[in-house]
């Protein structure tokens, strides 16, 4: 009779191990929410499943125990908690009653970075992001996106590069620095080998490509000048956009009456800005670069929205964070004015009661966009040629949490609820 206790205690003992979960909180005690993503991301392509909890404190994963993943949460330096059954019951009591949900991460998203080759006098948020958060990608550019190679990503970032072939509109300032040149050398060099008459011409090609890749279901997450940039390529599809030190040849007199807005994605009835001397593409951007607004980096923030999380679980995801407000940040399209926005597109983050929008999401045909308005999240007004910001010395920022909601959005499947 003692041995039949004994073996029924053991296996009792051996359920209970099994049932543990680990809890990787991220409210405002994380130790280090960006490499939290980076193991989640770890997780997924281990091909075990993660449990987002949506609004409960602060977005936080529910995993399977499993020595491996304890030693590389420990490894990393991201605070978990055990969840034993019992703690497991109540956290799924609190989601259920309150603005929170579950969706299932299942398998990790392999992620593109559309970059230029060679070093630029610039960095990029998002790759920052990726390196410092341990995520693998892979490093595509014009050459892989127009041979067809973007439907072998799940998701894919817009470096800030400029889909209108106007080198970024930096002529005025750095028109005869080396980089630029070469540059511009370069991007012609590539359109001639594709057959295109001009960089303009060649580059909103890839932005049509891009445009496909969203429409067939891909998931594309942009920042800065990336985000109206892509759209303006879009609506001048077979227009002349671009002043002669770009394309030799003068703009279309009637460009701004020719623009398709049927065929953009997140803007619409905007106001083209075609000087070379003016460092702005449009009046999509809000402050516009060449106008920047006398704020201060001390009075800029922007208000994250609240979604219902049983209800609008997209939205929701994009927007998880230990705070509700953020810090601003500026970049050659520091936000997005409001109405320019087309009426279908989410607003997830903005500035209450001015016109500046700073983070959107949208439906393409079976895809989505996502843009958030700046260039660092980290560093206020960055210029060409600045050091990239040290994300160890930022490892709980609100702002590239947004960036890597982003990452892991691909990889979720909504959680049947029971009834």
């Amino acid at each position: 009779m003692m041995q039949l206790k004994q073996f029924f205690g053991l296996l009792l003992l051996v359920g209970t191990l099994w049932s543990q979960k680990i809890l990787i909180p991220m409210d405002e005690t994380q130790t280090d929410h960006l490499k939290a993503y980076g193991v989640a991301f770890w997780v997924l392509e281990r091909d075990i499943d993660i449990e987002w909890l949506l609004n409960y404190r602060g977005g936080s994963f529910l995993i399977d125990q499993y020595s491996d993943i304890v030693r590389e949460l420990r490894l990393r330096d991201v605070k978990f908690e055990t969840a034993p059954a019992g703690a497991e019951l109540n956290i799924y009591a609190s989601i259920e009653s309150g603005n929170m949900d579950i969706v299932l991460l299942e398998k990790a998203p392999k992620v593109a970075v559309y970059s230029p080759p060679g070093k630029q006098p610039w960095d990029d948020a998002v790759t920052l992001a990726l390196e410092y958060a341990e995520v693998e990608y892979e490093v595509i550019w014009d050459a892989e996106v127009l041979d067809g190679e973007l439907s072998d990503y799940d998701w894919l970032h817009l470096h800030h590069e400029d889909f209108t072939g106007q080198y970024g509109k930096f002529y005025r300032n750095y028109r005869n620095a080396a980089w630029y040149r070469k540059q511009q050398s370069d991007y012609e060099a590539f359109a001639i080998s594709r057959g295109y008459s001009s960089v303009s011409e060649e580059k909103k090609a890839v932005a049509r490509r891009i445009r496909d890749y969203v429409s067939n279901g891909g998931f594309l997450f942009a920042m800065c000048s990336a985000t109206d940039a892509l759209d303006i390529a879009l609506s001048a599809e077979g227009v002349d956009i671009v002043a002669s030190p770009y394309d030799h040849d003068p703009v279309d007199p009637q460009a701004q009456s020719k623009l398709a807005f049927e065929k953009t994605m997140a803007f619409e009835n905007f106001q083209l800005i075609t000087d070379p001397m003016v460092y702005e593409y449009s009046n999509i951007d809000e402050p516009p670069s060449d106008r920047p607004r006398a704020r201060g980096a001390e009075a800029d923030y922007f208000t994250l929205f609240e979604f219902s999380a049983k209800w609008d679980p997209v939205p929701t995801m994009l927007t998880q964070n230990h705070v509700g407000v953020i810090k601003g940040f500026m970049g050659q399209t520091t936000g997005f004015r409001r109405s320019t926005i087309k009426k279908h597109v989410v607003v997830m983050g903005d500035v209450p009661g001015q016109e500046q929008v700073k983070y959107i999401h949208g439906a393409f045909g079976k895809g989505t966009f996502t843009f958030l308005g700046g260039h660092d999240p980290e560093d206020y007004q960055h210029y060409v040629g600045d050091p990239p910001t040290q994300l160890s010395l930022h490892r709980n920022s609100p702002g590239y949490r947004l960036i890597l909601n982003n990452i892991l959005f691909p990889a979720a499947k909504k959680k049947e609820r029971k009834t």
